[in-house]
């Protein structure tokens, strides 16, 4: 399968998005991608109320995405914003196109480096999945890479990939970690990895004064063994990748993690996890 990773910095206006999303998935199916994977907050950048842009699965923004999908021919994964109770909004992937109608409310909010996200976003609850000509794929938001039962948790769904778009925070070693846990993560549920981030505003050419976390760049493509088989800068650019599924299941048989699983109890005794084929 052939993915497209764009790399892009989006502002705060949904509309303007819009059309850089447009003109990105006509490049990817141009390059004859199956799947089009723009970062967390392709709708609106944090830093933006979110409240008063937040929009429902069947509203205009969404609907406008599903139109690029059917245009071009793509499935097409992108970060949003929907509402959700006492005022405050789910930060939502939205995933569409042939044979696909998902969402992904992101399960882990970035309460860290100072900033909380959690006073303006509502909390996931639900792993998700989607399957595309027969692959499972995972989906997860930027924070959730620190959490690797969430991926672990897609490998036993039977996925094979997991999509990760995010919004990385910036700040000193936030690179270094986030090069480490897009390894990690893969390595841990051992599947094929495509973490796709917000470009570094200032190498866009669109700094920021705002503290939220607005990208760092540094999008990758990393194998079920844990190794960067493709990457990006800092600035704006698409990553296409060729993924060999087949891969997945020679490194379980190298290295069965998942199947030599052992789970800790309260109680300080050990099950065992069943294997995954």
């Amino acid at each position: 399968m052939r993915i497209a990773l764009s790399q892009i910095t989006t502002g705060p206006d949904p509309e303007q998005n819009l059309a850089l999303l447009r003109e990105q998935a006509h490049r990817a199916a141009d390059g004859e991608a199956r799947v089009a994977v723009f970062p967390e907050a392709a709708m609106a950048c944090f830093g933006t109320p979110l409240a008063r842009l937040a929009e429902p699965l069947d509203g205009p923004w969404a609907t406008a995405v599903r139109r690029i999908a059917e245009e071009t021919g793509l499935v097409v994964v992108a970060g949003m914003f929907t509402p959700a109770p006492d005022g405050k909004v789910a930060n939502t992937l939205l995933a569409t196109g042939p044979g696909v109608e998902a969402a992904y409310d992101k399960i882990h909010l970035y309460d860290a480096f100072g900033y909380a996200e959690s006073d303006t976003v509502a909390p996931g609850s639900q792993v998700v999945t989607i399957d595309v000509d027969g692959t499972r794929i995972g989906l997860a938001t930027c924070y959730d890479v620190r959490f690797p039962e969430l991926f672990r948790a897609h490998a036993d769904a039977g996925a094979l990939l997991s999509l990760l778009p995010a919004s990385w925070g910036a700040g000193p070693g936030k690179r270094e970690q986030w090069e480490l846990l897009i390894r990690a993560r893969a390595l841990d549920a051992t599947l094929w990895l495509a973490a796709v981030d917000q470009a570094d505003p200032a190498a866009s050419g669109t700094p920021t004064a705002s503290n939220a976390p607005t990208g760092i760049g540094h999008s990758a493509v990393v194998g079920p063994d844990g190794t960067v088989r493709q990457r990006l800068e800092a600035g704006p650019g698409m990553l296409l990748a060729d993924l060999d599924f087949a891969e997945v299941a020679a490194v379980r048989r190298a290295v069965p993690v998942l199947a030599n699983r052992r789970i800790q109890t309260a109680s300080g005794k050990a099950g065992v996890r069943g294997a995954v084929a």
